[in-house]
């Protein structure tokens, strides 16, 4: 077995940009296992859930930007998240306007 390769989060470059359902979120309190209290831009508070491609991947504290994408139903109180912003693609996206949210 070989050391695990550390990515720094300053050379990730790939970016998920919301689609036309996804709304941009901060995490507010853990809540243990794969659910995250998330108070998104549109208003509501959602326990989102990590999904499973990012469980082990990415870690999320409180006070990262994350994206949500509601469930189809329970879709003001549920959703999942779907891409973690660093600090740096979170200025880039404050910069451009896309997000407008205070953490």
């Amino acid at each position: 077995m070989g050391k695990k390769k550390v990515i720094s989060e300053e050379n990730l470059d790939s970016m998920v940009l919301p689609a036309t359902t996804d709304v941009f979120g901060v995490a507010t309190k853990l809540l243990g296992f794969d659910r995250v209290l998330v108070k998104c831009a549109d208003g509501h508070t959602r326990t989102c859930r990590i999904r499973g491609k990012m469980k082990r991947r990415h870690w999320i504290r409180i006070g990262d930007i994350v994206l949500v994408s509601p469930w189809d139903f329970q879709s003001d109180t549920r959703g999942d998240i779907i891409w973690r912003y660093t600090r740096g693609q979170a200025e880039l996206l404050r910069r451009e306007g896309l997000l407008k949210l205070q953490h």
